[in-house]
């Protein structure tokens, strides 16, 4: 689309060890559209260096894009704690990683992060969801206690290529489990709420 080259050509560059992440999971991944790309990336970026997290938690890693884009933008004490599902993915992940120079400031974990989550300590300051659709409401209500008081939870893919607003099929488990969760937000009244056109929607949650 015009408009997206046009923002793309007016913000800040791709960084080079990210613009080659994104070449690598073209050509390795079967499905590189789920990396968060270099506009979402900047955004990731940005709401973290205006918010100053000490602590992030992730769900959701893939290749781990989004993780280095938020751990620009941390302070220089923070760190990020970034779950993945997928063993498989843990080789290709831990060399992104080592490649940058914010490596230190990250902690992968590999398991479910339903079992993860709870054996984490401390609170965080932000939350970024971006896996399993299915699950979203789970991941929400079990990460839901660890972010502190005015603290902000991100949740991507809630627009799901236009699905949440077309009748889904039954069998349409992802559809399914984003509607369920975005209907689980609009009702919940321990937080402030909002969904950014952005992708494929990206809804930001503040726990009051």
């Amino acid at each position: 689309m015009e408009t997206d080259e046009y923002i793309i050509n007016h913000i800040d560059e791709e960084p080079p060890l990210l613009a080659a992440l994104n070449r690598k999971a073209h050509v390795d991944l079967l499905r590189p559209r789920m990396i968060a790309g270099h506009l979402q990336g900047r955004i990731l970026k940005m709401l973290a260096r205006m918010y100053r997290p000490h602590r992030i938690l992730e769900i959701g890693t893939y290749t781990g894009y989004a993780t280095l884009c938020l751990a620009e933008g941390l302070p220089d004490n923070g760190e990020i704690h970034t779950i993945e599902m997928d063993d498989e993915m843990e080789d290709f992940i831990r060399k992104q990683f080592d490649r940058s120079d914010l490596k230190n400031r990250i902690h992968l974990h590999i398991g479910n992060a339903l079992e993860v989550i709870p054996r984490l300590e401390g609170a965080f300051d932000m939350a970024f969801i971006d896996a399993d659709k299915r699950n979203y409401c789970e991941y929400y209500e079990t990460v839901f206690d660890k972010v502190k008081k005015g603290g902000i939870i991100l949740a991507d893919n809630t627009l799901w290529s236009g699905k949440v607003m077309e009748k889904p099929h039954p069998n349409d488990k992802q559809t399914l489990g984003i509607i369920r969760f975005n209907e689980m937000i609009a009702n919940d009244r321990r937080v402030e709420k909002v969904i950014l056109p952005l992708r494929d929607g990206l809804t930001i949650v503040y726990k009051i």
